[in-house]
């Protein structure tokens, strides 16, 4: 899956809080700083950092993206970090694997 079918997936399923544009805004605006919704933006860059890429054409396994944002959902499991931020991570760990879940299916046909 790439970046771009990812954050598609994710904005979809949740509310609409990862895309700020369309992807590749989305993902340059997380990296610079400027998207609209800091927390979705440290996803972003999670999962870019894990993919080895900013560009929303590069691909990223179940396990990658998952691994990509632990140090994140770390943070935001601290007793002084914003519950929003652990429901915003927890949910997103949640729809990466039912976008790599759906993946699957379609590819068995």
């Amino acid at each position: 899956m790439t970046l771009s079918q990812l954050l598609q997936y994710l904005d979809e399923h949740m509310d609409g809080v990862f895309l700020d544009g369309d992807p590749a805004a989305s993902l340059e605006k997380a990296r610079s700083g400027d998207h609209r919704n800091p927390i979705a933006a440290e996803v972003l860059v999670a999962l870019m950092d894990g993919a080895g890429s900013d560009s929303p054409d590069a691909t990223m396994e179940r396990a990658e993206a998952v691994k990509s944002i632990g140090p994140t959902r770390l943070k935001y499991m601290g007793d002084d970090a914003p519950v929003e931020g652990f429901r915003l991570v927890e949910k997103t760990i949640v729809t990466i694997d039912a976008a790599y879940n759906e993946e699957a299916l379609a590819l068995r046909g």
